[in-house]
């Protein structure tokens, strides 16, 4: 009993801001709460779940949320990242220190103030059109043609970061005997990377994975304040799909059932990217 009072305060706090909210959240999912024209609030069971699954918009929310985690965070993040951090590791010290200071600046910036800057980037008459123009490339308007690819082409620039700071620490940790016999050996640069860069460094992948999915599930400033989930519902994810239903519509209830939902979709993410972090025997 004693040896659990230091740890008390912890869980504590973690019950008050975690627990408590998550069970007030699963409360709430099963009810008809509304923020107007509602006198009382009454337990429905699963008619949210069920009018959710029901709802066009809700499936296209859920797949446009699909879309923008796989390109932006387990695609685009990830892959620029391992390519940042193993290029960098061969440059030279003041090629590093500027590529790396580039690269956080985006990360650091205020979510607000980077989606604004992305918002003039990929706009009509923005800067991405000016270099396809000088390129003799045809132009569009990509916050109105492609607005999930244009938020999650942002979301890859922001985040970036995070994964290059992770794989440039795990890359340093493999033994360079290890690769230079390889090398010796006569193995190519690709078969390096598929046989003993990969496997090596194969927890910090999945730990990364796991964050960056989770950050990404529930994204909403940069996707709001570029296309507010527009043109129509072209690039609504669950975030703005649940604000709009809890905020917009003031079905508080149903916005929660969505809420959780996406909770649950991270804690599948999570349950996968931890078999993975397992070591083999």
């Amino acid at each position: 009993m004693i040896r659990g009072l230091p740890v008390l305060p912890s869980v504590i706090l973690l019950l008050l801001f975690l627990a408590g909210p998550i069970a007030y959240c699963v409360y709430y999912a099963f009810t008809d709460m509304q923020l107007t024209g509602a006198s009382s609030t009454r337990f429905v069971g699963f008619a949210n779940f069920t009018k959710a699954f029901g709802n066009p918009d809700f499936l296209n929310a859920v797949e446009l949320t699909l879309v923008f985690t796989v390109l932006s965070s387990i695609i685009g993040q990830n892959v620029l990242g391992l390519s940042l951090a193993a290029l960098m590791g061969k440059a030279s010290r003041r090629v590093r220190t500027v590529a790396s200071t580039v690269v956080i600046i985006a990360w650091v910036l205020p979510e607000v103030v980077a989606a604004y800057l992305l918002y003039v980037f990929f706009r009509k008459e923005g800067e991405l059109n000016a270099i396809i123009g000088f390129l003799h490339l045809p132009q569009q308007n990509w916050l109105y043609t492609l607005p999930i690819v244009a938020v999650s082409l942002a979301n890859v620039w922001r985040g970036t970061a995070f994964s290059m700071l992770v794989y440039s620490a795990a890359l340093k940790e493999i033994p360079t005997e290890i690769t230079e016999a390889a090398e010796v050996d006569g193995t190519g640069r690709w078969q390096r990377l598929w046989y003993i860069t990969l496997p090596m460094i194969r927890r910090s992948i999945g730990t990364n994975l796991m964050l960056n999915t989770l950050q990404t599930l529930s994204v909403f400033g940069l996707i709001y304040v570029m296309t507010r989930g527009g043109p129509g519902n072209k690039s609504q994810t669950l975030p703005l799909y649940m604000y709009e239903q809890a905020f917009q519509n003031s079905l508080i209830g149903y916005g929660t059932a969505v809420a959780l939902m996406l909770l649950m979709v991270g804690a599948l993410f999570s349950v996968l990217y931890l078999r993975l972090l397992r070591t083999e025997v």
